[in-house]
């Protein structure tokens, strides 16, 4: 481990790394010398995520591995093959996820969309978690960073399939700090508010949509509920995570980090 890169030698998971927030965390694990697998469900992607941080930030490896992350038996095979080409595995950040319905009201949220929404964020999460733990503890320690939201901090109106899933994460991630810190491995989430980026582009162009407005003025309805009055950016996310997963929050486990320009205060 050097100052310059202080997770050399070490192997990190990150799911959904090939976009988004996931790419930005890769990319700053990539920057701090981690040695990468980035997940998702499009191959191509992920592969060309893979050999872009490799030309960028060379002297590491990344690989690129299609997976469903909430089918049990491709997460496992996926774990064993992310071991089997490092030889171990130190970190894993969980950022694939989806949004389900919006500007839905529970009367009308259909129930298919409800279970599929639940098994993507919260299924999608406690597998990767299930798999990995047996490896973390066999090296003596590591570090689980799980992506919330601060939709699961309070309720959320008209969108309670997504609120009720990051609620879960937050209380998956409670539990799995207690029982994995004897193994000092610590686990915490990160819980962005709105974040610019293609997701968030799509979810105010929706919200517009139905409520009838222009999306310039949904993107100000947002910011103007933070304290900073804005938006925070990918970056902002990822940065949380690179300290999470630092030898400096050594001591952190069990909490919820909001980066949210000040919406929950």
């Amino acid at each position: 481990m050097t100052k310059e890169t202080p997770l050399a030698g070490r192997v990190a998971i990150v799911t959904g790394g090939a976009k988004g927030i996931g790419a930005a965390v890769a990319t700053c694990l990539a920057e701090d010398g981690a040695h990468l697998a980035l997940v998702g469900r499009d191959r191509s992607a992920v592969e060309a995520a893979a050999a872009s941080l490799d030309e960028k930030f060379p002297g590491r490896d990344t690989i690129g591995i299609a997976c469903d992350v909430t089918d049990e038996a491709a997460v496992a095979a996926m774990t064993q093959s992310v071991v089997a080409r490092f030889g171990a595995l130190d970190i894993l950040v969980n950022t694939a996820g989806g949004t389900g319905p919006i500007e839905t009201p529970a009367a009308e949220y259909p129930v298919e969309a409800l279970r599929e929404i639940l098994e993507l964020n919260v299924v999608g999460t406690f597998l990767p978690c299930k798999h990995a733990i047996p490896h973390l503890i066999r090296r003596g320690g590591g570090r689980i960073v799980n992506l919330a939201g601060t939709s699961g901090l309070r309720g959320y109106r008209n969108r309670s399939g997504y609120s009720a899933s990051k609620w879960a994460v937050r209380g998956l991630t409670r539990t799995l700090a207690l029982e994995l810190g004897p193994y000092d491995i610590t686990v915490n989430d990160v819980c962005p508010n709105v974040t610019n980026g293609a997701r968030m582009d799509r979810i105010v162009a929706e919200k517009a949509r139905k409520l009838g407005k222009d999306p310039t003025a949904v993107y100000a309805d947002f910011a103007a509920q933070t304290a900073l009055g804005r938006f925070v950016d990918e970056i902002d996310v990822a940065e949380a995570v690179r300290f999470l997963v630092s030898p400096a929050a050594r001591n952190i486990t069990g909490h919820d980090i909001p980066v949210d320009a000040g919406w929950d205060v």
